[in-house]
């Protein structure tokens, strides 16, 4: 039995027996209520004493599995290392952590290496066994806790107990809860970025990260950030180049023009862009965009050079290059633009564009000076948010843009980007704690920052031009 639940994962253990319960009390508890004197009735419907006791009976369950997902794991390795086998009291606390550590593989993966000796065998059996216990222990005392809780509650029930409030109190609870889940995430995010940030500026300078022109991290000599920073901006300006005019266009188009029919069809297909895996439009880029660039650069190469005054390429043609990672990086976020910008538009009061025709103004005109400048916020916003999605853009930069890192106005050269060395730096057989991987955290920490920088400028913007019409 207690092999069985070893190998049984904690999250469908607890899902299943949490919606077991669940069901269970839910169902009592409105059964329950619906043979309760009438006066009782009329304190709490019967969905609603449901609830209330469905809420306590679970809550023993959740509280004890949540409890084994942060303690439990730890608490088994620790009494696996202090249960093994005579003769390990020599190793060091590190050198038995790292033997508990290949035991974890080896019954994660349910296979023992080969030419293992008997000693390992059974310390496996043992962490299996010990794993079994733990999980067959928080079971047992889940349910035995929710049965007292399940008695305990309904013996309240049968007094008339207000369901109603308690059970909008716990659903305000679990909306609190997971508001402070997002917010603790968002904090431990951060702050693991500025802690491995600090031990690489702790080797490295800032001012040398920051400002250096030479970036060869791999070989962990040079760290100047300066030209990813480059890439990166220079991407990312082309891609909203192609995205801001089409997206706004878009949204006037859509907003102003269409008729229900034309909208309800191209709203649908542009906002299918934003469903499309960045993986897929990186194949594009590189299979399709960038030969093309490529093509054309080398065309527009031949006729410059057949000039007088011209006796070299001038173009690089590179097969991959910026050019081509930032047209699909702005095919991409269109849908950013469009979809934030038609519903800014769409906002606008109706009595400006009939105040605009009762004056005269025809249809572009009330756009051009009415409707426009009252959504430019909204616009605004938009467009920044989606600078913001272009600069944190990976898989595109990474298979269509190149690795090279260096500065170059020719947008048909290869350059590399932050998010682009981030995913070269982190993959690999490198300790975890080398400049070399450290410098994957400050590039993040530089990355977070700017994207920070950009979201605070929207909120800005937004709040500053902000117009109410009553």
């Amino acid at each position: 039995m207690l092999d069985v639940l070893a190998m049984i994962e904690v999250s469908w253990l607890a899902f299943v027996s949490s919606a077991m319960i669940l069901c269970f009390a839910f169902l009592v508890g409105r059964r329950f209520s619906v043979q309760l004197p009438d006066q009782r009735i009329a304190v709490s419907q019967p969905n609603e004493n449901g609830a209330y006791l469905a809420m306590w009976t679970v809550a023993p369950t959740l509280l004890l599995f949540a409890l084994y997902f942060m303690f439990g794991e730890p608490l088994v390795r620790f009494l696996l290392a202090s249960d093994l086998p005579t003769g390990f009291e020599r190793l060091t606390s590190v050198e038995r952590q790292q033997y508990v550590d290949r035991a974890g593989q080896a019954l994660g993966l349910e296979t023992i290496p080969s030419g293992a000796d008997p000693i390992f065998h059974a310390v496996v059996d043992r962490y299996r066994a010990l794993r079994g216990l733990a999980k067959g222990t928080v079971l047992c005392l889940s349910l035995f806790l929710s049965g007292s809780m399940f008695l305990y509650q309904l013996r309240k029930l049968s007094g008339g107990v207000r369901a109603r409030a308690q059970v909008e109190g716990g659903i305000r609870l679990l909306l609190l809860l997971c508001a402070a889940i997002a917010i603790a995430t968002t904090i431990g995010i951060v702050m693991s970025l500025f802690y491995e940030s600090l031990r690489f500026f702790a080797v490295t300078p800032v001012t040398e990260f920051l400002f250096g022109t030479r970036w060869n991290a791999q070989t962990g000599s040079e760290f100047g950030a300066l030209p990813l920073f480059f890439g990166t901006v220079m991407i990312a300006i082309i891609a909203i180049c192609v995205a801001a005019p089409i997206g706004l266009f878009v949204a006037i188009y859509l907003a102003e023009y269409a008729g229900h029919r034309t909208r309800a069809i191209v709203k649908p297909a542009l906002e299918v862009l934003a469903g499309i895996p960045t993986v897929v439009y990186g194949f594009f880029a590189l299979i399709i965009v960038a030969p093309a660039v490529r093509a054309v650069a080398l065309r527009m190469n031949d006729m410059l050079m057949a000039l007088p005054f011209i006796d070299e390429p001038v173009l690089a043609a590179q097969p991959t290059n910026a050019l081509a990672a930032g047209l699909v990086m702005g095919l991409m976020i269109i849908p950013y633009v469009s979809s934030l910008s038609d519903d800014v538009i769409s906002a606008v009061p109706q009595r400006l564009r009939d105040g605009a025709y009762a004056m005269g103004a025809t249809p572009s005109e009330a756009i051009k000076d009415i409707v426009l400048p009252t959504a430019f916020p909204g616009i605004a916003a938009a467009l920044l948010l989606a600078i913001s999605r272009a600069i944190g853009e990976t898989m595109i930069v990474v298979m269509a843009a190149g690795q090279r890192a260096q500065f170059s106005l020719d947008p048909t050269s290869d350059l590399t980007t932050i998010t682009a060395q981030i995913v070269s730096l982190l993959v690999g057989d490198s300790a975890f704690d080398s400049q070399r991987t450290l410098s994957a955290f400050a590039l993040g920490l530089v990355l977070f920052l700017v994207t920070l920088f950009f979201n605070l400028i929207a909120l800005r913007v937004v709040g500053r031009y902000r117009v109410r019409y009553e």
